[in-house]
């Protein structure tokens, strides 16, 4: 089952990775930067002469294509952030400012595992305030033809994923699990993104994968993977996917209570979820540990809607 955390995180001391954009292909540093009680996680651009805070939330992605993008990466917006986000729900971290010197976040090896080491490098500090959560209480459900996802009551977080994909290299896949720290670092974090070579040159036109590589993806051809070391699982795929799912679902702004399940579903519906959620207040409230006491609510705009609930918005 989820493990309750009662006080509200940050790390412990900040710290620096370097890498490259996936999409852009240039070279882009970050520095994770702890942060008081109430922040949240917030996105600035250093690059930028003047910068304000970019809040990590659902009502402020601007794209879905391919990646999670916050805001518009041509001013201070930011590009790929789906894969911190997982990183930082995944292992706990509440609050915590994020300075970037580009557009986009660096991809890495492809999956979350570089920003788990980093987070696991410096350690989290609990700070004074219980931990709020967004608790699910009736069942929100999103179409897109065959594909679905949905929001159910849960006692604690738990993602059930599936993919189905029309080659015999992927096929049907599912992931299921609880989600806590352990189960995030050991079997999720380092699910690396994926794609087939065939859509590559398309990519490359319209401006994206420019950085791609068996580096930083999991390359498919045909029916077998070009990376010489293969898979790290056989439904490394799915759990991908998942990575994904926890990452866009953490710009609910708080960790979720509940249970997200999804078929055929991707960036663009994990955001139509919280999009639909947020369109009903009664479909969830929230709630603080360890009591779960109900504090506030949340109006269309985002988190902060009452008093109570004020303007901290971890």
């Amino acid at each position: 089952m989820t493990t309750y955390v009662d006080r509200q995180t940050t790390l412990a001391d900040q710290v620096t990775l370097t890498g490259v954009g996936v999409h852009s292909g240039k070279p882009v540093s970050i520095t994770l930067v702890p942060a008081e009680t109430g922040v949240g996680i917030v996105f600035t651009r250093t690059d930028k002469e003047t910068s304000s805070e970019l809040p990590a939330q659902w009502n402020k992605v601007s794209s879905t294509a391919l990646c999670t993008v916050l805001g518009d990466p041509a001013g201070e917006g930011v590009a790929t952030v789906e894969h911190l986000m997982a990183a930082l729900v995944g292992m706990g971290v509440d609050n915590l400012v994020v300075e970037i010197d580009g557009p986009e976040m660096p991809i890495m090896d492809g999956s979350s595992s570089a920003f788990v080491e980093a987070i696991e490098q410096v350690g989290l500090k609990k700070l004074d305030r219980g931990r709020r959560y967004l608790k699910i209480k009736k069942t929100v459900r999103v179409d897109n033809g065959g594909a679905w996802c949905e929001l159910h009551p849960y006692d604690g977080t738990k993602f059930d994923i599936t993919i189905d994909f029309d080659t015999p290299l992927i096929g049907r896949q599912q992931f299921v699990s609880d989600l806590t720290p352990q189960v995030f670092r050991d079997e999720l974090s380092r699910a690396r993104t994926f794609g087939y070579v065939k859509d590559v040159e398309q990519l490359w036109k319209m401006g994206f994968a420019l950085g791609s590589s068996l580096e930083n993806s999991v390359a498919i051809s045909e029916d077998k993977v070009l990376n010489p070391e293969g898979t790290r699982w056989p439904d490394e795929f799915a759990r991908h996917k998942a990575l994904d799912a926890v990452g866009d679902l953490a710009l609910a702004g708080l960790p979720i209570l509940g249970l997200y399940r999804s078929y055929k579903g991707g960036h663009k519906m994990n955001n139509a979820i919280l999009v639909k959620l947020f369109e009903d207040p009664s479909a969830f409230e929230i709630v603080e540990a360890p009591a779960f006491r109900q504090v506030g609510q949340v109006d269309k705009g985002g988190l902060a809607a009452s008093a109570a609930f004020g303007p901290d918005v971890s």
